[in-house]
């Protein structure tokens, strides 16, 4: 499932390619007629990314909210400006690392996770991206504008310049500025939205009454934005904290500094496109990471193997239907 950095860099995407232009907007597939036909003409006023929901605003009071789900994603093509505070490892921009060393060979990521073409649920196809000015529907390499359809497409928005589609969202709908609101107001901090110190207060405040293990908690959008299963195996290695623990039993200054990692954590996904997770890594190592996954993480998708702390088995087991991984030696 994509997780929060992924839904604050397609927020920038359109941020950057959409907002103040009017878009052609249709539903390819059909099932977001309706909603592409309320949207089609509009400009884009303003984007909001909050855990892992996106919510885009048009003229008139109209919004859009997608939330991408398990297998959601983002594809564009055409003219994309990029954030220039995003590094991108596919080798279109220079590569930065925790402490700020540019690495200016490419880093490629096999899972396609970081790509600016398409963010979301890793797929193998990718949308053709960096087309030149249109010419009589083609560009100057003789590709196609717009590019033709692939796929199961929810809804395609559009501008003379950029193309961005939807395909396979959990949910993908029109709603009213106070409707996104109300949503809005069910959601735990987010780190990159909510004021630092009383989003920490908040989440601080929740975990410390609840009798849920804090594994669950940490995935329950209403206790914290943005966490999914990658982040929430690897904050919760980083505190060498058992999962299975009460929330109101993990001591405070462990639930700071969980809030606070997962800021960390938040801001390099955004900035490099992947959930990089291991600190103070030499360049060789931190290339390997970025180019594998495996390579990465802690304990992420690593059930059997030894940790990389302790050398004990890392076990995996179902919690709320969902696999977590844990080190039942450094997280006792």
């Amino acid at each position: 499932m994509p997780e929060g950095h992924s839904v604050h860099r397609i927020a920038r995407q359109f941020e950057r390619n959409f907002v103040g232009r009017p878009v052609r907007a249709t539903s390819p597939q059909g099932r977001f007629a309706e909603g592409a036909a309320l949207l089609d003409q509009r400009v884009p006023t303003q984007v909001r990314a909050v855990g892992k929901q996106m919510f885009l605003e048009f003229d008139h009071d109209v919004w859009l909210r997608v939330h991408l789900g398990m297998y959601g994603a983002w594809d564009f093509a055409g003219e994309i400006v990029v954030d220039p505070t995003i590094a991108a490892a596919n080798g279109r921009m220079g590569q930065t690392n925790q402490r700020g060393t540019d690495l200016e060979t490419p880093i490629l990521d096999a899972a396609g996770e970081n790509s600016l073409t398409s963010i979301g649920a890793p797929r193998r196809a990718r949308v053709h991206v960096r087309m030149s000015e249109q010419t009589r529907g083609l560009d100057d390499d003789g590709d196609e504008w717009p590019p033709p359809v692939v796929g199961q497409v929810r809804l395609r928005l559009l501008t003379d310049a950029t193309c961005a589609d939807l395909r396979g969202p959990t949910a993908c709908e029109v709603r009213t500025a106070d409707e996104v609101a109300a949503v809005i107001s069910k959601l735990g901090p987010d780190p990159l939205v909510d004021d630092h110190a009383e989003g920490e207060e908040r989440f601080v405040s929740v975990v410390r009454r609840k009798p849920t293990p804090i594994g669950l908690l940490l995935m329950d959008q209403a206790v914290v934005s943005g966490i999914g299963n990658v982040y929430r195996a690897e904050i919760l290695f980083r505190a060498r904290q058992n999962p299975h623990t009460p929330g109101r039993d993990v001591r405070e200054e462990v639930v700071r500094d969980m809030w606070r990692d997962w800021t960390r954590l938040l801001q390099i996904g955004v900035e490099t496109g992947q959930m990089m997770t291991m600190d103070d890594l030499d360049p060789d190592a931190y290339r390997r990471a970025m180019a594998h996954r495996d390579d990465r993480h802690w304990v992420y998708h690593r059930a059997g193997l030894p940790c990389r702390v302790c050398g004990t088995a890392v076990i995996v087991e179902e919690a709320a239907s969902r696999k977590l991984y844990w080190c039942p030696s450094c997280q006792a």
